[in-house]
């Protein structure tokens, strides 16, 4: 069984087979294309190209061809934006990444309209930079070639899987414009009830119905493709869902109650809730969990962090303070603590719980003994902290405690941010066998669509537990650790627009 991981940083394909076990990978960066403070940009053809050479290398290295494959799965980055010609297949512009905040004026007017109340009780997203609506509006209204496209019929929309498809499955001579209700459902155009584009919301932001891309369940048939391999039979695209989604997957969080946290760029809370649509008090999202073909939806409760996983690679990138993030965990052992220093991330605002876009980065607590070693703790201690904030919120809406959160992604390698999560939390973290639970939700849900794996029984006797990680502090001391978190927090409060 064939993943497509297509993320932030890079794009990933793995096979697996029916043990669940990796056979081979393939993974290949793409370019930062950062113009402007605020802006975060990455070129639409390149993830394309990128996309068919991981999947050739993954094949290559494993001695395998298409025709070996049962179907393919698909996830992806969500909420980035991708505008392109249906006629010529050329993208208007680059893709607006997620964590962009060009839109703000966007958000800021729609604020400012009254119609903030009406997106949330929609979509259960309030309104922010974050989401694909606002990114849309704001190349509506400064791409020219794209509002002449607009009034010729021939732009379409979509998050990155729609863009993948489209191309995939023949581009302009026949590609599929789809997307599942995964992704949909980040674009504040979708209801959440209804599982459709709503009329009223394309209204609010000016967005004609004929951009869009048609919203089908997550598994299925999305066509089928060739990867560019020459002389390769196609092969099923089986499931489509955004990376959060797939994540829950791979963990097998299938009933209600079962939570997972995702490591990467940010950091991904979700818990699910069943067929219930839980409106948060606490400054969460109400999203989809997945949707299998022509059952009901299921649904989601989730907490997302921006700048996790990055704030490692911007440590790496912009201040040449490691030279990997495999450096983090033995450097940030060198250290009992963090000696009182703490890193908000807040470099495009603030996320869950907090939705504050006027938050940027601080660092606090320096003093002539800081080391290197003491600024990389204290960015570990920010992905654990961040964490800890989203289980808080989730807790208070749902008047119980969480009893283990399970981890995946990335970060989940570094043992001693494992440990460190634990203990910020209070509460015990399991680190499953397969880390890379994103590619592999993708599989499994790729695979119950073609008959590969029999449905949610088997899944769960594929997943393994590797490590867990208990709690080692004090009360005391999570609590005053906790306490100059929050303190650090609200110093980042207020940059943007400060005089």
């Amino acid at each position: 069984m064939g993943s497509i991981d297509q993320g932030t940083t890079s794009t990933r394909f793995l096979v697996f087979d029916h043990e669940g076990r990796e056979v081979a990978r393939e993974q290949i960066e793409h370019r930062q294309l950062m113009a402007r403070p605020g802006w975060l940009e990455h070129d639409p053809q390149e993830i394309v190209e990128r996309t068919e050479a991981a999947v050739a290398g993954a094949l290559d290295r494993a001695g395998l061809g298409l025709v070996d494959l049962a179907a393919v799965g698909l996830t992806n980055q969500r909420e980035t934006t991708v505008v392109w010609d249906r006629r010529t297949g050329r993208p208007f512009t680059n893709a607006i990444v997620w964590q962009d905040t060009r839109s703000e004026g966007v958000i800021e007017a729609l604020r400012q309209s009254g119609k903030a109340e009406l997106v949330r009780e929609k979509t259960g997203l309030p309104p922010s930079t974050y989401f694909s609506a606002g990114k849309l509006r704001w190349a509506l209204d400064n791409v020219e070639d794209l509002r002449a496209a607009v009034l010729a019929g021939t732009a379409c929309f979509g998050t990155v899987d729609s863009w993948l498809i489209w191309n995939l499955t023949g581009g302009p001579t026949g590609g599929l414009h789809v997307t599942d209700v995964t992704n949909a459902s980040r674009t504040m155009l979708m209801d959440l009830r209804t599982l459709a584009w709503d009329e009223e919301l394309l209204e609010v932001f000016g967005v004609a119905r004929g951009l869009l891309p048609e919203i089908r369940p997550s598994t299925g048939t999305f066509g089928e493709a060739t990867f560019g391999l020459s002389r390769a039979r196609p092969v099923p695209l089986a499931s489509v869902l955004g990376d959060q989604h797939a994540a829950m997957v791979g963990q097998v969080c299938l009933e209600p109650g079962e939570a997972k946290n995702t490591y990467g760029t940010g950091n991904f809370l979700l818990l699910n809730t069943g067929g219930d649509i839980v409106r948060s008090a606490s400054g969460l999202l109400s999203t989809l969990c997945y949707q299998w073909g022509g059952s009901p939806a299921v649904y989601a409760l989730e907490g997302s962090v921006a700048v996790t996983g990055s704030a490692l690679q911007w440590m790496r990138d912009q201040l040449g303070l490691i030279r990997s993030a495999a450096e983090t965990e033995d450097l940030a052992a060198q250290v009992p603590d963090s000696a009182g220093v703490y890193f908000v991330p807040a470099f495009s605002g603030l996320f869950a719980p907090y939705w504050r876009p006027d938050a940027r980065g601080v660092i606090v607590g320096l003093t002539r003994a800081t080391t290197k070693a003491h600024l990389v703790r204290a960015a570990l201690e920010a992905i654990c902290f961040q964490t800890r904030d989203v289980v808080l919120a989730m807790e208070k809406d749902l008047g119980r405690t969480l009893g283990v959160l399970k981890v995946d992604g990335g970060v989940t390698a570094n043992n001693l941010c494992m440990q460190l999560q634990a203990d910020i939390l209070g509460t015990p973290v399991s680190k499953p066998a397969v880390a890379e639970t994103t590619a592999l939700g993708a599989a499994f849900a790729a695979g119950c669509s073609v008959g590969f794996w029999s449905g949610p029984g088997e899944l769960r006797r594929l997943w393994r537990e590797e490590r867990r990680f208990e709690p080692g502090w004090s009360e005391d001391q999570r609590e005053s650790m906790y306490a100059g978190w929050q303190k650090a927090v609200e110093r980042s409060f207020g940059w943007v627009g400060a005089s």
